[in-house]
């Protein structure tokens, strides 16, 4: 095989271990881009392709994240990963890791590691790495490998959720949640929501915001109920779809453009969060993205036509 051959054929792995270090679609491009390049360059062919591959990714994958990190301290409301379609690495034997590894809950999780940990972890944990190869990718022994790896499984299995519904399960609530809100169904959604459900959005202050977020059944109920008609009203479509791994949807205004997306954590048979991503600049690799900032307005003038009071509505993004 040639180079370029070698390389595109592992480059869905590059990618998927690009997207879990670093959480962002737009900068495990890069990364993988920069490695082709360095691979290019390379005068010496490697032994293993895949190992010299994955090291060079991992270790531009860990310094972009450096410097990152610094730019997600300065951002503008909470910050949640960019949304993933499709992950284009599969491998039959760790389907559920890799599944599980991509989700919002996790890769927010693992935003607590360092990005040595970070890298560690989904080396070995997602990935099945032996630690040889984790070293060398990382470039620190295998025993400090090792430790870091047993400090990032403790920091990630301090916040996982003790039960986890079955997959099955999880799509079919969420299903049922998506069709209540776009009928409007108030107490049908209610049924579905746990009492500490969060709602938490990305704008970046690029677009409509709540705030840092809404908490309680009650106040997100009450911020759903407002939604639904309005975002109805100005002709948003919402489309279901699997959104990194999990239940979730694309929300499209009338003349098909996005206009944000929706990932559901569902747990013990209820809706525990909805997480959103408005900020245009975390869509635009999901295809053409609406001006959020004239549908929200258009929905407001709709809420209030059709208001009885003249109560001030909520934002409806």
């Amino acid at each position: 095989m040639t180079r370029d051959e070698e390389f595109q054929e592992l480059r869905p792995l590059l990618f998927s271990i690009a997207y879990r270090i670093l959480g962002s679609v737009a900068e495990a491009e890069d990364a993988v881009q920069e490695t082709w390049l360095r691979y290019e360059a390379s005068p010496t062919v490697p032994a293993s392709p895949k190992s010299y591959l994955s090291s060079a990714v991992t270790n531009i994958s860990i310094n972009v994240l450096r410097s990152a990190r610094v730019r997600r301290e300065e951002y503008v409301g909470p910050w949640l990963p960019e949304p993933l379609l499709t992950d284009p690495y599969e491998d039959p034997q760790r389907s559920a890791e890799l599944a599980d590894s991509v989700s919002m809950a996790a890769l927010l999780l693992l935003e607590r590691l360092s990005p040595l940990e970070r890298a560690v972890f989904v080396l070995r944990e997602v990935f099945g790495f032996g630690f040889p190869e984790v070293a060398e990718a990382v470039e620190r022994s295998e025993a400090a490998c090792r430790q870091l790896a047993v400090r990032a499984r403790r920091h990630m299995d301090e916040g996982r959720p003790r039960f986890e519904a079955d997959r099955r399960e999880r799509r079919e609530l969420a299903e049922r949640f998506l069709d209540a809100f776009r009928d409007g169904d108030v107490d049908a959604l209610a049924g579905m929501l746990a009492a500490d459900v969060q709602m938490v959005a990305d704008s970046g202050g690029k677009a409509p915001q709540w705030g840092r977020g809404i908490a309680g059944a009650a106040k997100v109920l009450r911020l759903l109920a407002a939604m639904s008609g309005a975002l109805a009203g100005v002709g948003v479509v919402v489309e279901p779809r699997v959104m990194n791994g999990q239940p979730g949807a694309i929300f499209r205004a009338g003349d098909g453009r996005i206009l944000n997306t929706w990932t559901i954590d569902v747990l013990d048979g209820r809706v525990q969060a909805i997480r959103t991503v408005i900020n245009p600049d975390k869509l635009d690799h999901l295809g053409p993205v609406a001006d959020a900032w004239a549908v929200n307005r258009a929905a407001i003038a709709h809420r209030h036509a059709g208001s009885a009071d003249g109560t001030p509505p909520a934002p409806s993004m």
